[in-house]
C-alpha cells in the first residue's frame, strides 16, 4: 500500500499537457474542479469522466497511474458510500434491514459521490504527474503575485507548499524502508486488535519523525549556505510565457464546462 500512494510525484515526458504553462495547468485544475462540484447528475459526471480520460491520453501517462493514485483513498471512498446508501432515506427502497434501509435515491447519490471523488484525486494527481516543484513553485508565486501589495509573502509561502509536495514521495519511501527494517527485526503489524496495531506503529512513527526533522534542518542548511534569502531578487532561468497549446487546453476546457453545465440543467435522469 506504501509503495502504491503517488501523490507528489513528477515523471517528466515531452507531451502537450507537459509542455502547457504551469500557472494554466492550475487555472484549468482549478476549473475542473468546478467542473466535477457542478456536476449533478450522471451525464454531468460522464462529462468530466471522459475528459479525464482524454487528457491521461494525451499526457502519455498509464491508466495504472489512476489507480494506484485512488488506491490509498479506497477507504474514504468505501466510507462515502456507505453513509450515502443507508442514510439517505428518499425514495424506493430496494433492501431494509431493521432500522437500516437502502433506497435508489441512495444507490445513485453514492455513485455519484464515489465518481466525483475518484474523478477529483485522479484530475487533480495529473498536475503534479506533469508538472515539476520548481515550475508549479513558479507559477503558485506568479498567480499570487497580487497579494504582495499586502504585504503576504507569497514566495515563501511557494516554497513551502513545494517542499512539502516534493517531500511527500521521500517521506513515503522511507516509511517503506523503516516498515522492512522493523519486519526483519520481528515486528508483527499486521495481526491483532485495532489498538494492538495502532500500538505496532510506534516503532514505525517515531523513526519516521526523527528523520523527517533531520532531513528539514538539512534542508535549511543547505538554503542558508547558498545565501536563499526569500524571493527578493531573484531570477529564474526558465520565463513563464503563454502558448498555442495554453490556449487550446483553455477553449477545451471551457467546452467541456459548458458541456456539463448543459447537461447537469437539461439531461434527464437522476439529479443530487
Amino acid at each position: 500500500m506504501i509503495k502504491d500512494i503517488t501523490i507528489g510525484q513528477y515523471f517528466p515526458g515531452v507531451s502537450p499537457v507537459h509542455r502547457m504553462d504551469p500557472r494554466m495547468k492550475l487555472v484549468l485544475t482549478t476549473a475542473y474542479i468546478v467542473m466535477l462540484f457542478l456536476a449533478g447528475n450522471l451525464a454531468s459526471m460522464l462529462v468530466g469522466a471522459l475528459f479525464l480520460m482524454i487528457v491521461y491520453r494525451i499526457s502519455r501517462i498509464s491508466g495504472k497511474m489512476i489507480t494506484r493514485s485512488i488506491k490509498p483513498i479506497l477507504p474514504i471512498i468505501i466510507f462515502t458510500a456507505v453513509l450515502n446508501m443507508f442514510f439517505i432515506a428518499e425514495g424506493e427502497t430496494i433492501f431494509g434491514f431493521y432500522f437500516l434501509s437502502v433506497t435508489d435515491r441512495g444507490l445513485m447519490t453514492a455513485a455519484l459521490m464515489c465518481a466525483r471523488i475518484i474523478c477529483l484525486i485522479a484530475g487533480t494527481s495529473l498536475m503534479t504527474y506533469t508538472t515539476s516543484p520548481i515550475a508549479l513553485t513558479d507559477a503558485i508565486e506568479r498567480l499570487f503575485s497580487p497579494l504582495k501589495k499586502i504585504k503576504m509573502p507569497v514566495h515563501e509561502v511557494a516554497m513551502m507548499m513545494t517542499i512539502a509536495l516534493r517531500f511527500i514521495p521521500t517521506l513515503i519511501e522511507e516509511t517503506d524502508k523503516i516498515m522492512s527494517a522493523q519486519k526483519a527485526r520481528g515486528a508483527d503489524m499486521e495481526s491483532g486488535n485495532l489498538i494492538q496495531r495502532v500500538k505496532a506503529l510506534t516503532p514505525i512513527l517515531i523513526p519516521l519523525f526523527v528523520s523527517a526533522f533531520r532531513r528539514a534542518d538539512e534542508l535549511a542548511l543547505a538554503m542558508e549556505c547558498r545565501c536563499y534569502h526569500g524571493g527578493e531578487g531573484r531570477t529564474r532561468l526558465k520565463q513563464l510565457s503563454l502558448g498555442g497549446i495554453d490556449a487550446a487546453g483553455a477553449v477545451f476546457v471551457g467546452l467541456c464546462l459548458a458541456a456539463a453545465v448543459l447537461a447537469n440543467l437539461y439531461a434527464p435522469g437522476f439529479r443530487l
